[in-house]
């Protein structure tokens, strides 16, 4: 048993790891702000004993450091993610991004001395627009936006401070992460939160461009797994890549959920392949993906319930909320 601190934990990808830790009989504090997270994410956690709650932000030291006490395992996870709301406030994103992650970091260099392992989570947005699919940890950086830029920053922090100080780190960039308890936020974002709330609605599906673009899809059980399996592993200083092992279309999800469709402009900056090579993290820590797109779909079907207070977004409102998007990154879109 392991005492596991995460913070973003009340988020869609923490609480999930979350579950996993506890299952595995861990004690677990998850550290939240709750500006993304969500109550409603770790409420069936409150009922046991081995898990707790701390509502905090993680630049706060002064809050967080007397739940510090024989910490083993630190899971950052807390971060401001979106493209958009990153273009049009970045030093809100560089704040909890960048300045998050030497806070929390400095904190358990200061405090944990015999923490066993921390692990970072980065994102594959690094990458901007690779030119090698399947796309290796050894890819130029290319970011294209404020958080792509921030996220990546906070892991050369990371990798940094295992250099510098010797902490146990270990960083994960995460491809398209999709399941049960993704993000419902008024803020236009990942396309799987979009589609359920639009099918739900009994509206088409806005597919940006002609849909062909495929991503590598990773169900967030699996992701979750990753973050164990880093943290458990005796490797350090290493980052890798987390990734499905295949690569799907946007059409492809269209035909698993069912309905219409309309075509939106495609956006600059957005690659039209995400695809991880996941040899490293296949070798160095024994980690592979057990869930298909298929079931990952499936399942997220049997949750659809969760988005029924999602916004339902419509071309227009598309077209206005990624104005910006285009203002700084491209030309205007067209609406047809």
């Amino acid at each position: 048993m392991a005492s596991c601190i995460i913070t973003g934990g009340a988020g869609f990808i923490g609480s999930h790891l979350t579950e996993a830790l506890l299952d595995k009989g861990h004690n677990v504090l998850v550290i939240d702000n709750l500006s993304t997270g969500r109550l409603q994410n770790i409420q069936s956690f409150q009922s046991n004993p081995k898990f707790n709650f701390l509502e905090a932000d993680i630049n706060d030291q002064e809050k967080i450091i007397p739940h510090l006490s024989s910490v083993d395992y630190l899971f950052h996870l807390a971060a401001l993610a979106d493209i958009v709301p990153s273009i049009v406030n970045p030093l809100a994103y560089y704040r909890s991004n960048v300045n998050g992650t030497i806070s929390i970091l400095e904190l358990i260099r200061k405090n944990c001395p015999n923490i066993k392992k921390i692990v970072y989570t980065a994102s594959s947005s690094c990458y901007g627009i690779p030119d090698k699919y399947p796309t290796p940890e050894t890819a130029e950086i290319r970011t294209e936006y404020p958080y792509a830029l921030t996220k990546h920053l906070g892991e050369q922090i990371a990798i940094h401070w295992a250099k510098v100080y010797k902490l146990p780190i270990n960083s994960l960039r995460l491809f398209n992460v999709y399941g049960p308890r993704s993000r419902t936020s008024g803020t236009y974002g990942a396309v799987f939160g979009v589609f359920l709330a639009q099918k739900l609605a009994n509206k088409p599906y806005t597919v940006v461009g002609n849909g062909k673009q495929t991503r590598d899809f990773t169900y967030v059980a699996d992701v979750a797994s990753a973050f164990i399996s880093a943290a458990e592993s005796t490797v350090t200083g290493e980052t890798f890549n987390v990734g499905s092992g295949n690569t799907y279309s946007i059409n492809r999800l269209v035909d698993l959920l069912g309905g219409e469709i309309t075509y939106i402009p495609k956006r600059p900056g957005e690659p039209d392949c995400t695809f991880a090579d996941t040899t490293k993290i296949q070798k160095m820590l024994e980690w592979k993906p057990k869930v298909s797109f298929e079931e990952g779909v499936k399942r997220m079907l049997q949750n659809i319930d969760y988005w029924k207070e999602a916004p339902v977004w419509t071309p227009e409102s598309i077209n206005e909320a990624t104005k910006d998007w285009f203002a700084y990154l491209g030309t205007s879109p067209v609406l047809g």
